[in-house]
């Protein structure tokens, strides 16, 4: 389409990390093209990446295609278009106008938060509700969020938020601890006005304080708690070369993106290919409190929010200890100009207390070696919560994933059925923390296929005298509509994916498992809008067939996307997946009921899961790890 004539932009691999000459450029095809005025912002940005099977045939060292994708809104209009400019070629390739009733809105951004006090002290029946209150404007804090779709009438296809109010009592003062309650005002952020404000009436504000790094309130530090010191006198075991990291055995690339965040690329391990691509590709928080002010509380926190654009610079010391390597990640800023997120990544090596050992009785022979793993994470802040995401690789070839919630529990002034009291007055709303991994994978190839495996109870009878005896069931997941699968931690159920053409030494398919959780899935009734939305979170495992195009769960457009997109409207073609190359979507999270413990700032939860090798070696992997230097014979 429209070419701007200038030097190539090039790179040496199609997944390489994205520069800011690259951001740069993409702006100015979209300037050249006409389509950056004065009200226009970049609402998405990300690497367009090329189908899996052009990466795998590209030849080491030559020159990528790199193209990106850019979603642009107009603040003035609410018009967005979906865009994709080739940096290599500096062609805009592809535009397209959205389509709001049916699609969605592009995701919320910070130009939007900028206004949206203005919008609300201009207002009002805001400014009657808050004098009702017996509060000054200036002293409310407006939190902007993202409005979900439900049957109000005008709403349809329009771009909206809804906000609530914190009272901030001095400029070092968390809000989260005086919650405004009782009061919600739905805004159209096009138009800048307040369509209308809901009040069931005035609620007691919490005096407590939330301000868990004021001195007073943390106390006397400890003093008896010794420093920890790691250090690796002869350096990092690992190396890392434009995006490609090897460790040990280990070989693969890391990439970033504003709506994933962190992203694993090409895992293999002893030069077999394992997973394609590994991703947290969506997530979604749901709220219990029905109350008429907050029925609508559920937040997409990729989708509607590009939640990794805000990833912490992370600090040695603080974030990471031990010998950190770092990297830095490249998003674009509203206007489209490159930003730089210093010390977005963080990797280092950590010892993980004892791999194998054994003392045997008969020979005397007593063996130990150490377990250790590389470290691949980052951490972003996302209103009152933080997130870390930790990628765990071992040396006997298993991935772990393992997220991190923490930061300040979303507050009300409101405890009771729905709601812990967190302190005095202070309600915390029930709430889960659902993430969709999205797992492409390639174990030994693409040529995979899926198997439901679990423990199974046998009867006591013939061939079972005892009653002692217990089986293995396995279960091919052969289509689409057959691969929709709930975790079930009674029976031990994990899901096998095995390559169809290759087997190990004892004529058995060579295999991954992906050990769940298994805690509850989305929770709320299957009639809602948020399951009509959220029908990832309905289940705990979805296969579908490789297409480059499928890359989230919920749909590309998940803000006031009225559901049906993603998942549900792909597994409807009903594909076969036996013996193909296949994704495997995993819901994992937390059900949060908080506790007093968990204020004025919550300790860290977790949650994840977890790819073992099963089949795909043909004995102990680790068997040529090097004893400790100290003697452990």
């Amino acid at each position: 389409m429209t070419a701007v004539q200038e030097p190539r932009t090039t790179a040496s691999h199609p997944l390489a990390p994205t520069t800011e000459a690259e951001v740069t450029v993409v702006r100015e095809v979209l300037a050249a093209a006409g389509l950056l005025t004065e009200h226009v912002r970049f609402a998405f940005f990300a690497p367009e990446e090329p189908p899996k099977s052009e990466v795998l045939a590209h030849p080491d060292g030559a020159d990528a295609e790199r193209s990106f994708r850019a979603v642009l809104l107009d603040l003035g209009t609410g018009r967005s278009h979906d865009t994709v400019v080739s940096a290599t070629r500096r062609e805009l390739v592809s535009c397209r106008e959205l389509e709001p009733e049916r699609e969605g809105q592009p995701p919320i951004i910070d130009s939007e938060f900028e206004f949206i006090e203005d919008v609300l002290n201009a207002s009002p029946d805001w400014l009657a509700a808050l004098e009702k209150r017996g509060l000054e404007p200036a002293s409310v804090r407006a939190v902007p969020l993202s409005a979900g779709v439900y049957d109000i009438p005008g709403e349809k296809g329009r771009r909206l938020a809804r906000a609530f109010g914190f009272r901030q009592d001095h400029e070092a003062d968390h809000a989260w601890a005086h919650p405004v309650d009782g009061l919600v005002a739905y805004v159209d952020l096009t138009a800048r006005t307040v369509d209308r404000v809901i009040d069931t009436g005035v609620v007691p504000v919490p005096a407590t304080s939330g301000n868990f790094d004021d001195p007073a309130v943390q106390g006397e530090h400890m003093t008896s708690l010794k420093p920890i010191e790691i250090t690796q006198p002869e350096g990092r075991s690992f190396t890392v070369t434009d995006g490609r990291v090897r460790w040990g055995k280990w070989d693969l690339r890391v990439g970033f993106n504003e709506r994933e965040g962190l992203t694993l690329h090409q895992i293999a391990f002893d030069e077999r290919p394992i997973c394609y691509r590994a991703s947290v590709a969506e997530m979604v928080v749901p709220y219990a409190d029905p109350a008429p002010v907050r029925f609508w509380q559920n937040y997409f926190d990729c989708g509607e929010y590009m939640f990794a654009r805000y990833a912490d610079s992370l600090q040695l010391g603080c974030d990471c200890l031990g010998d950190i390597h770092y990297l830095d990640a490249v998003v674009a800023d509203d206007l489209g100009n490159p930003r730089t997120i210093s010390n977005a990544i963080c990797m280092h090596e950590e010892d993980h207390g004892v791999l194998w050992k054994h003392t045997d009785i008969f020979t005397g022979a007593r063996e130990v070696r150490r377990q250790r793993r590389l470290v691949i994470s980052f951490f972003t802040p996302i209103g009152n919560y933080d997130y870390g995401f930790y990628w765990y690789l071992y040396l006997d070839g298993t991935i772990e994933l393992e997220c991190k919630a923490t930061g300040i529990v979303f507050t009300s002034g409101t405890p009771g059925e729905y709601a812990t009291e967190v302190a005095p007055g202070l309600g915390a709303p029930f709430h889960q923390h659902l993430f969709s991994a999205r797992l492409d994978m390639t174990v030994d190839g693409t040529a995979n296929a899926v198997e439901e495996v679990e423990a199974v109870r046998v009867p006591m009878g013939e061939g079972n005298a005892h009653g002692n005896a217990f089986a293995r069931s396995a279960t091919r997941l052969t289509r689409e509509s057959q691969a929709q699968r709930d975790a079930d931690p009674g029976s031990g159920r994990v899901w096998h994916v095995v390559n169809t053409e290759r087997t190990n030494a004892l004529g058995r398919p060579v295999g991954y498992v992906l050990h769940p959780h298994g805690q509850p899935t989305l929770l709320a009734d299957p009639a809602s809008s948020i399951h009509a939305r959220a029908t990832f979170a309905s289940k705990a495992l979805w296969v579908t067939r490789y297409d480059p195009a499928q890359r989230y769960p919920a749909g590309d457009f998940v803000n006031q996307n009225p559901g049906g997109d993603g998942l549900p409207s792909w597994v409807a073609a009903d594909r076969d997946l036996d013996g193909q190359d296949v994704v495997l979507w995993h819901t994992f999270g937390l059900t949060h009921f908080p506790r007093p413990e968990d204020w004025p700032v919550m300790p860290v939860d977790y949650t994840g899961f977890v790819l073992k090798p099963a089949g795909f070696f043909d004995r102990n992997p680790t068997l040529d790890v090097p004893p400790a230097p100290t003697s452990c014979h």
